[in-house]
């Protein structure tokens, strides 16, 4: 009885001394040597995992810049241009500098702009709503108002004005990440230049209805009349489809577009107040100096 246990006991034992050895031998072989690099630029990057770089987290984004060599075609939005210069110090490269971006929304169809036409009763969701109907306005591209983007952004940057019913960018809040742009069923999101001084003027209308139709919707949509294509000298606007849009990367500031927009559809933020003529002023400027 005895010999038989021993003997059991040291078959075993010598099954697991085998089995040690073969597994040892294999994990040799498949062993896989991390670059050390990786872990220096994880702990770099902000740990948000926003996805905001196309990346499934900042993990992923480390492997893909180590792997790749370079940050050219790569960037944390979250990091920023300094944090991405920190991280070309470690593979010994330059970052090249790139205009920091914001998002905006493209929307003013607020309650007394765009009346309620219909009553919405169903899934506080931007995009079971955007299944079901052209929402509650009647407009087919305006805000659904449900607040997916807010739910979306994970750096509590965009909020639900109660008063117009439209999602508020916090400028001091957002990085940019496209959280909100992906989450918005109709695209009214946008990432764009942030602009000097954090000043940006855009068309705050998607719609691609006819004047008419679009207007009959919101007062304050756009309705494709060209007056602003026409007035930019720095060819930074363009109409298609009944649609104008601004081009940032060309528009300089002037504002002259918006001045001339007969719809109040192109938005002008963080400038000053514009100066008020008064009749003295009107009369100099027409008063030739011989």
């Amino acid at each position: 009885m005895n010999e038989t246990i021993l003997f059991a006991v040291i078959t075993l034992s010598g099954i697991g001394v085998l089995a040690a050895v073969i597994l040892y031998f294999i994990a040799q072989k498949f062993k896989v040597v991390e670059d050390p690099r990786i872990d220096i630029i994880s702990e770099l990057l902000p740990g948000a995992n926003c996805g905001g770089c196309g990346q499934a987290g900042c993990r992923a984004l480390a492997e893909s810049i180590v792997k790749a060599g370079d940050i050219s075609s790569l960037k944390c939005p979250v990091a920023g241009n300094d944090g991405m210069k920190a991280i070309a110090s470690v593979l010994g490269l330059e970052a090249v500098e790139t205009e920091p971006m914001i998002a905006v929304v493209r929307c003013n169809g607020s309650h007394s702009n765009a009346p309620k036409k219909v009553e919405y009763q169903g899934a506080t969701s931007c995009s079971f709503a955007n299944s079901l109907s052209a929402g509650e306005t009647g407009c087919p591209n305006g805000c659904l108002g449900n607040g997916d983007c807010v739910r979306s952004c994970k750096f509590d940057a965009i909020v639900m004005d109660e008063i117009t019913g439209l999602p508020v960018v916090l400028d001091d809040k957002c990085v940019a990440c496209g959280a909100c742009v992906t989450a918005c069923p109709r695209s009214i999101i946008e990432l764009r230049i942030k602009g000097k001084k954090d000043r940006r003027i855009f068309v705050s209308c998607i719609n691609k209805e006819k004047g008419a139709i679009a207007r009959k919707n919101c007062i304050v949509a756009c309705i494709g009349c060209g007056k602003c294509v026409k007035e930019c000298k720095y060819d930074a606007i363009t109409l298609e489809n009944n649609l104008a849009y601004i081009d940032a990367a060309k528009c300089k500031l002037c504002r002259k577009c918006v001045e001339v927009c007969p719809t109040g559809s192109i938005w002008e933020l963080n400038f000053p107040p514009r100066k008020e003529k008064t009749g003295v002023e009107d009369l100099n400027s027409t008063v030739e100096v011989v």
